[in-house]
């Protein structure tokens, strides 16, 4: 027996009238009923707290899949700042070219050359300070920007060779970015270069750098390959960190008027998500590293789909420009509450769930659906 029930023998009740007993129940009701409901509100929002957006990428903790990919919006510190307050799980600096490297390496053994160097107590008597040249200031970017945000910072280069430059690598390991994203510039517009010797040059560039630095390399590459999933995957087994898929190109456009060559579409479009997501998806679970996927991504459900097609992290640029960087905290408010609707605590829950490898109509990610999709379409 309960001390509950030994208590209540012993307390004497008074006899209770019908409309008495009416309001005791009416009362012991609604007090288990707010009670429920109490329950339910303590135990939604438990679940709602419960889900974490964290991810691993490149070997590093990012408070969630969003990265700012290298573009105007990452090239100084005041505005990487209001990048991280807006929420974004890591940032990629604007990338520093290949071009800009070799030129100041050529322009200091110049330097070095002249008479000027050869008696240092010369520059005792110039009266003019040397101005910055923009490897520096890139260095110096680095070293504020890790100083300023405690996101991860990952230095770009644009590279098109594995040629002279690729000593700068240490020099940015050393200023202390947190990985290095090699964003491959090649196109397959050299005519005296086979495709074989186009795809030899990715190889070449990732050896070199992995000669120079420790910290994790990130490529960013085009699809611009004969057999590019079997490239993806070669790459990905070269010790590499990761890979985005892909990168996006200057888009020219003929003024008719001028007869100038002009740009096109700076910015991506929603509807530019479909190649890299079906890449994503494909390379999911066949690949020795990590990856991430890139442009199209304008909203929330652009960044859950990548994700499902099996990506580690996203990156974001276009839809920034459009909307400024708070714009970042609405889409991960809107990957929350999917989550929260479909019962995910975690991304790890759904990543993956939309890939070939685990889909049951693989042929879907490989064949050109133009036939079935308009079998049935009428012009009018």
């Amino acid at each position: 027996m309960t001390v509950k029930s030994d208590l209540l023998k012993f307390i004497k009740f008074p006899p209770l009238h019908s409309k008495q007993k009416i309001l005791l129940l009416k009362a012991a009701f609604f007090g288990q009923f707010f009670s429920y409901l109490l329950i339910k509100i303590i135990t939604h929002q438990k679940n709602k707290h419960m889900v974490d957006l964290t991810t691993k990428f490149l070997g590093l903790t990012l408070r969630n899949p969003l990265i700012v990919g290298s573009c105007g919006l990452t090239d100084s510190v005041e505005k990487i700042k209001e990048i991280e307050q807006a929420g974004a799980g890591a940032v990629v600096l604007k990338s520093l070219f290949e071009e800009e490297i070799i030129s100041e390496m050529e322009e200091a053994m110049h330097r070095m050359t002249s008479r000027a160097f050869i008696y240092p107590e010369t520059f005792d008597y110039m009266g003019e300070e040397e101005e910055e040249d923009s490897v520096r200031k890139y260095l110096r970017l680095i070293e504020e920007t890790k100083s300023a945000v405690t996101i991860p910072v990952i230095a770009s280069i644009n590279c098109v060779s594995a040629q002279k430059w690729t000593y700068f690598a240490k020099e940015i390991q050393n200023a202390g970015a947190d990985a290095l994203e090699l964003n491959l510039f090649i196109l397959p517009t050299d005519f005296e270069r086979s495709a074989g010797d186009n795809e030899k040059l990715y190889f070449e560039i990732v050896e070199e750098v992995q000669k120079q630095v420790s910290i994790p390399i990130l490529l960013k590459i085009s699809y611009y390959a004969s057999n590019l999933g079997q490239m993806i995957q070669k790459l990905s087994n070269t010790g590499i960190g990761g890979i985005t898929l892909f990168n996006r190109f200057y888009s020219p456009d003929f003024n008719l008027e001028t007869y100038q060559v002009t740009s096109s579409n700076v910015l991506s479009k929603p509807t530019d998500l479909s190649v890299s997501l079906r890449w994503i998806a494909v390379m999911a679970d066949r690949v020795g590293c990590d990856l991430a996927a890139s442009t199209g991504v304008h909203d929330g459900g652009a960044l859950i789909k990548q994700i499902l097609a099996g990506a580690n992290a996203v990156q974001v640029v276009s839809a920034l420009y459009k909307h400024g960087p708070k714009y970042i905290g609405q889409m991960l408010e809107d990957v929350k509450k999917w989550m929260e609707h479909e019962g995910y605590n975690t991304l790890d829950d759904f990543r993956g769930k939309m890939s070939q490898s685990r889909s049951s109509n693989p042929a879907a990610y490989e064949r050109v659906q133009f036939l079935k999709n308009f079998r049935h379409f009428i012009f009018e």
